[in-house]
């Protein structure tokens, strides 16, 4: 079969092309010379711009919400209901200990106080961290995917748990930091008054976690209590496994049970290696 020739256009049909063609010209041109001007090398099609490499400085802050983070910034953390299925229970711990009744009134009589003298960062930090359980920070990158509190009512003991979620290098430095606390806070005066009438003595020692996950550290801190004789005990203890780290602190006005510490950190850090094995989900 045959294609039929095509019909021959007229003149003024003919003219329409080039006129287009002349238009296109000149606004290529201005485009080009407006690029240019603007600083944006020709050549270059609109709305695209060239991959740069981006310092780590570059990023945002970690303290805006992971929602403003480019996804580069952070690590794929666990969904809530991994975190959660991760924490430890009353049952880890034995028959005496239950679900929590509510804040232990020595964490208001004897931990709210900040170290006296200046030159006394650390140590306000660490009473800080031991009050408000932020151990690595309060920003909402760093906000606890998960949290558990238990009591042990005829001890008088009470053990905070957290699952936590972050880049490995800087739960690493947490961790690294604790362990310079033994040293620099070794012994100091915190005023829990403000008038510097009540003054308690804090004491600073390492504990050392069991060995599990991939980095660890504790400190046991004793600090006087409200009454003569009256001592707190306070264990804190973290461990990093991979990009998450569980978190505990266990406090008492009497003698601290350590095996409820050592169970937790054991029992727990199985826990959360297992619920990283089964599988982590981008958020």
């Amino acid at each position: 079969m045959q294609l039929a020739p095509a019909a021959r256009p007229s003149p003024a049909r003919a003219a329409r092309p080039l006129l287009g063609a002349a238009l296109s010209a000149v606004l290529a041109l201005t485009a080009t010379a407006c690029d240019t001007a603007g600083g944006r090398a020709p050549g270059r099609p609109a709305g695209t711009t060239p991959p740069t490499a981006r310092s780590p400085a570059a990023f945002p802050s970690p303290a805006l919400p992971s929602s403003a983070l480019p996804p580069s910034a952070l690590p794929p953390v666990l969904t809530r209901g991994q975190a959660r299925a991760a924490l430890i229970t009353a049952a880890d711990l034995g028959e005496a200990w239950e679900p929590t009744r509510g804040a232990a009134t020595w964490r208001d009589e004897v931990l709210k106080a900040t170290a006296e003298r200046t030159g006394r960062g650390d140590c306000r930090r660490l009473l800080d961290i031991l009050y408000t359980e932020d151990l690595f920070g309060g920003g909402a990158t760093t906000a606890p995917r998960a949290t558990a509190a238990l009591d042990d009512p005829d001890g008088g003991a009470q053990l905070h748990y957290r699952i936590t979620s972050y880049r490995a290098a800087d739960l690493d430095s947490t961790l690294a930091w604790l362990g310079t606390l033994p040293d620099t806070c070794g012994r100091f005066e915190a005023n829990a008054g403000g008038t510097g009438r009540d003054v308690r003595d804090v004491r600073v020692t390492a504990l050392t976690p069991p060995e599990a996950g991939d980095a660890g550290r504790g400190l046991r801190v004793t600090v006087s209590g409200t009454r003569p004789g009256e001592v707190l005990t306070v264990d804190l203890v973290a461990v990093r496994v991979g990009d998450d780290a569980l978190s505990l602190t266990n406090g008492t006005l009497g003698e601290p049970a350590d095996d409820a510490t050592l169970t937790a950190v054991e029992v727990g850090t199985r826990r959360l290696t297992e619920v990283r094995r089964q599988g982590r989900a981008q958020v």
